[in-house]
């Protein structure tokens, strides 16, 4: 089969020839589901290289060691001193690097490849001499996202990606069966000539394209249009249409040109999350009536009025009480406790915390870690001794010496020369999950979002192996209604039995989960704490007599200090009101925490992409 004979997706057809016209285009990255051709067609892309071009594969096992290179070991023992091997980004220099299922592969070794595009030195210490690792490539990838996903820092580092789907038109699933039974009769490549060679005259007339200033700025406000942060989209789309114009054989580009790879480029940057906010937002006053108005006309009641906001009241002098809303705190106090039950659960979008530097005997799914036996995978050698040698690094070290050491039959090695194995695996953490209780959830039955948000999280704590907790405050007072537990049942059983009503302790609820961090890490050291506080930040109830504000200062700056512990809040205020408060926003900030919404945590980057192509194709 040959990269003409391949049937459809003509978008990645596109994108793989711009990228072979001109390398600036930053690479194609193919994501879609599994057994519809992604590899086949990367694979099939060489063909149209210069026959000197080289096309080679990172697997997803590879080291450092054997992506930047090291020493040559055959060659070192028969010339006596050091002799370096290249590794695979040097084997990649001016031809194409391909990596299958990209978002499995090592954070650590897929940074050193996008170090390594487009021509930037690496320096390195290989075996006691230092080296410039230096290499220029077409960075090509496909992954599943159903398999993992991609942050949206690396996903940015792609000059271009395709959505990938299956062919759904019977009369080209049937061409692609008859095309991979004359591949087993056929292999000829003859009918690529052509475009190898129109790809080949358009390297030459690259040089020669003119891009009008109108067509600059023209990149710039679709960018801006599509509200793409950073500048590689517009940097992508330059090169893209310049590319482009050449292949159509233009001698200036046009926003016809731009128009055709803009979709190319700028798909995997679109920013659609406040857009889907804005539009549910609107859909939900358009179209909705609040649940208290609903449950009313049910049981033939007027609803109770919606309390009135009041400007005046937006700020207290704690900084952290609940911004006016009188009648709403009136509601609160003498509002009886209900129980409600959870919300609808949903899939909650990937959650990425550090690596630290601790070795751990454990495991899990959630984060990288150093391991201290011999299980895990091997990432490279080091000198700090322990009872897992490196045998290759050994011999490497080694190997450069015999001559000199007199060496006859067997390798003669010295301490000097010995190295270890540097393992890492990942690991679970203990998720203490920190939910407001208080009467201002029930208001609007936010509680019910809440819980079904808390819902998805212990069902991806379960997914990832971690433990679980969880503390509840309300009234007066903040309570551990689940000590540590690797029971998602429980978790979810104790969750549902979550009352709602009375005053906000917020402050409670942080002195509790100080407490209890503390406890755990007395009985566990090498714990690795996530904290997840559920609330919309309404304190109002102060546990000292001291102002609530001062309170939460205190114990946010306590808790920020706090060693192999992340936090994450999500606030529930409801978003879509005239007046915001974002005091979750404030109290994220004190903790260094990751903040998000309940719309957030339910949206992913990748799905996003895929949703936007369909809209596109509609």
């Amino acid at each position: 089969m040959t990269f003409n004979d391949f049937v459809g997706h003509e978008d990645a057809k596109l994108a793989l020839i711009l990228n072979a016209i001109d390398h600036h285009c930053g690479g194609v990255l193919l994501f879609g589901e599994k057994g519809c051709g992604k590899s086949t067609l990367s694979r099939l892309f060489k063909n149209l290289l210069p026959g000197e071009t080289l096309f080679v594969n990172l697997p997803l096992n590879a080291t450092e060691d054997a992506l930047l290179g090291g020493i040559d070991v055959e060659e070192s023992l028969k010339k006596g001193s050091k002799v370096f091997q290249c590794g695979i980004l040097r084997r990649a220099q001016g031809g194409v690097l391909y990596i299958d299922d990209v978002n499995l592969l090592s954070p650590e070794i897929m940074a050193l490849v996008l170090r390594g595009q487009g021509g930037r030195e690496i320096p390195q210490a290989r075996e006691g001499a230092e080296l410039n690792i230096m290499s220029d490539f077409i960075l090509l990838a496909s992954m599943n996202p159903e398999e993992g996903y991609l942050s949206s820092h690396l996903l940015d580092r792609f000059g271009m990606c395709v959505v990938w789907e299956s062919l759904k038109d019977t009369v080209q699933k049937i061409e692609v069966m008859k095309r991979a039974m004359l591949y087993r009769r056929d292999k000829d490549t003859g009918s690529d000539k052509k475009l190898r060679e129109k790809i080949y005259a358009s390297r030459l007339a690259l040089k020669n394209i003119i891009v009008p200033a109108e067509i600059k700025d023209y990149i710039t406000q679709a960018c801006l249009e599509n509200r793409i942060s950073g500048h590689r989209g517009d940097i992508f789309l330059f090169y893209a249409s310049r590319a482009y114009a050449a292949f159509c054989n233009e001698q200036e580009v046009t926003k016809e040109h731009v128009d055709v790879v803009l979709p190319l480029v700028l798909i995997h940057r679109k920013r659609l999350l406040q857009q889907m906010q804005e539009e549910k937002t609107e859909n939900h006053h358009n179209h909705e009536k609040p649940p208290e108005q609903k449950e009313a006309q049910e049981n033939n009641q007027q609803p109770s009025p919606e309390p009135v906001e009041n400007n005046k009241d937006a700020h207290h002098d704690d900084g952290i009480a609940s911004p006016g809303d009188l009648n709403e705190r009136t509601r609160e106090t003498s509002q009886a406790e209900e129980i409600l039950a959870p919300g609808q659960a949903f899939k909650v979008k990937r959650l990425t915390f550090r690596k630290d530097r601790m070795n751990r005997y454990i495991s899990g799914r959630r984060t990288k870690t150093g391991s201290k036996g011999k299980s895990g995978r091997y990432i490279k050698s080091i000198l700090k001794a322990n009872d897992d040698i490196a045998i290759d690094a050994t011999i490497r070290a080694a190997s450069p010496y015999q001559i000199a050491r007199g060496r006859k039959e067997r390798l003669l090695i010295r301490d000097s020369d010995i190295r270890f194995k540097q393992r890492e695996k990942k690991m679970g953490h203990l998720v203490i999950l920190v939910v407001d209780g208080s009467g201002s959830m029930g208001a609007q039955r936010r509680m019910v979002e809440t819980k079904g948000t808390v819902q998805s999280l212990l069902i991806d704590c379960y997914q990832k192996r971690d433990m679980v907790s969880m503390i509840v405050f309300r009234k007066d007072r903040a309570e551990v209604v689940l000590p540590p537990t690797s029971s998602v049942e429980t978790a979810s059983r104790r969750l549902r039995e979550i009352p709602v009503g009375g005053k906000t302790p917020l402050t409670a609820g942080l002195v509790e989960t100080y407490r209890l961090i503390k406890r755990v890490t007395v009985k566990s050291p090498e714990t690795r704490f996530l904290v997840v506080l559920v609330t919309d930040g309404r304190a109002n109830q102060s546990i000292s007599g001291a102002p609530v504000g001062e309170e939460i200062e205190k114990i946010t700056q306590t808790l920020s200090e706090s060693r192999f512990t992340d936090y994450i809040v999500i606030d529930t205020e409801d978003k879509g009101k005239f007046i915001k408060t974002d005091l979750a926003l404030h109290i994220a900030s004190k903790l260094g925490a990751d903040y998000y919404t309940i719309d957030d945590l339910k949206a992913d980057y990748l799905t996003e992409i895929v949703q936007l192509k369909k809209t596109e194709l509609s």
